[in-house]
């Protein structure tokens, strides 16, 4: 890989080519786009080296660090391969007709997921490999049949590119036919993108402020869609009394080691840590975050709005700087502001912003009632974690966190989000814009499907996954039994 020339098209171009090649691929075979998917996977990890170097260049993120998400992101590919392959995403369910069926004659009726159509994916500035143009979304759109068009993301366009052309090159020589995948760029862009009337779906993961901007835009259109936005999550921690009585050390260390990682720029980077009031456990967490160290962020814009989100607290008089400084620097230093539980509860709009850096709120708590009270308080969160210890009572806790968050943690911590098959990750509004549904994980499909019901249908006429003799060998609900 030398080039980085431009391979970005038009809005006209790369929809117009998406909206001819979507029916083409609705009824595509499932084994022929999980060639597409390998295809692609193969191409990036050929040149795997080169594009390492180039996103290292491009980010500010190490070497080391962008090697796993590239492999990350290989495996998405391969994975969702796999998932098409296996059929069990199409929830293919047959109902054959049924004279006697107590609510009356039943029809033969015969229902399956099927693609949208054009999808637009805008990649995000912190996973230039997992969560851009190659990304989860991109993999799971193509898996379902829908051509995507990724708007990439200004902090890594060289990269994007780069990614790019590697996308385009492996679907010519795996004979997928054009329109499959585009990249575009510019705000501007976006923008059109998100209103043309041929797009079908959309998926955002970034700040708030962006992408409900987009959101709105989506559901504006005389024709709305779906809009599947990630936008943002303080990822509460609740430590029990007893845990900080029993591993206090080990839970700071953890915290430190979690907050820092990636320089505070993770989506599910923990935010928010509950205390007890009195214990060992806020000095050692202010010893442990102080023993980390700062770094480069992704782009200087993000470094200036990482100190703008702070500046709020820094301003208070019922919040205190712990560790880190105020003054704003090249590279950020890990910061640790702290408060109560009562100020917490009073001014919860203020104090749960997410800062999206090496920063976060310990809230020390006197009581189980304040504890759970700020649970209550609690907007939407990708995750909500509780360090506790067997004989706790956090049960209710537990069903609360439920309540708000779409991934619920005991005893770990949110970074690091496993690409498998019961992944879950999304949840209330703000932090998606969805929370049935998860932008990681093989279930990340079905942002990109609808389902379709035919009744009496020739058995010629039907999709071949609802046809009689079942030619993709795929597991079916057959008259309320699996097949």
């Amino acid at each position: 890989m030398t080039q980085t020339d431009s391979i970005a098209v038009d809005i006209e171009e790369a929809m117009s080519e998406a909206a001819g090649a979507a029916p083409v691929l609705a009824l595509s075979e499932p084994s022929t786009r999980a060639g597409w998917l390998r295809a692609i996977a193969d191409r990036m990890d050929d040149d795997s080296d080169a594009l390492v170097e180039l996103a290292s260049r491009e980010s500010h993120l190490t070497v080391p660090r962008l090697t796993g998400e590239l492999v990350r992101t290989t495996f998405q590919l391969r994975l969702f391969a796999e998932t098409v392959e296996d059929g069990r995403y199409l929830d293919a369910r047959i109902d054959h007709a049924d004279p006697a069926w107590p609510m009356g004659a039943r029809p033969d009726l015969r229902r399956v997921l099927r693609p949208l159509g054009p999808a637009a994916v805008f990649a995000a500035s912190n996973f230039p490999f997992a969560f851009s143009v190659a990304g989860g979304d991109t993999a799971a759109a193509i898996a379902a049949g829908a051509p995507v068009v990724v708007k990439a993301h200004s902090a890594h366009p060289e990269l994007s590119r780069a990614v790019a052309r590697h996308v385009h090159t492996a679907l010519a020589d795996a004979g997928a036919p054009r329109g499959v995948f585009a990249l575009v760029e510019g705000r501007e862009a976006g923008r059109a993108l998100v209103l043309d009337p041929r797009l079908t779906v959309a998926t955002f993961t970034g700040s708030l402020a962006g992408g409900r901007a987009l959101f709105d835009l989506a559901a504006s259109r005389p024709e709305p869609i779906p809009f599947y936005g990630e936008l943002g999550s303080v990822n509460p921690v609740f430590v029990t009394r007893a845990a900080a009585e029993a591993r206090s050390q080990q839970i700071a260390d953890g915290f430190a080691a979690s907050m820092t990682l990636g320089v505070g720029q993770f989506c599910t980077k923990p935010g928010v840590l509950l205390v007890p009031d009195g214990s060992a456990l806020t000095r050692q967490v202010v010893e442990a975050v102080r023993a980390t160290a700062g770094g480069p962020m992704l782009t200087d814009a993000i470094r200036d709005g990482f100190y703008g989100s702070l500046d709020p607290l820094a301003d208070r008089d019922d919040v205190e700087l712990l560790a880190g400084s105020a003054e704003r620097l090249d590279q950020p230093t890990p910061t640790v502001y702290a408060t109560d539980a009562a100020t917490f509860l009073a001014h919860p709009e203020e104090l749960l912003e997410e800062h999206f850096g090496p920063a976060a709120l310990l809230v020390r708590y006197g009581s189980d009632d304040e504890l759970r009270a700020v649970a209550h308080s609690l907007h939407g969160q990708l995750t909500a974690t509780v360090q506790g210890e067997d004989g706790d009572r956090v049960g209710d806790l537990v069903e609360v966190l439920a309540a708000k968050a779409g991934r619920v943690l005991f005893n770990g911590w949110p970074t690091g989000v496993s690409v498998s098959y019961a992944q879950q990750h999304g949840g209330p509004y703000p932090a998606t814009t969805a929370p049935h549904f998860t932008s990681v994980g093989t279930a990340s499909i079905a942002r990109f499907l609808r389902p379709v019901a035919y009744q009496d249908t020739p058995d010629a006429v039907l999709p071949p996954a609802l046809q009689e003799a079942n030619p993709l060998g795929i597991p079916r609900l057959v008259d309320g039994a699996q097949e």
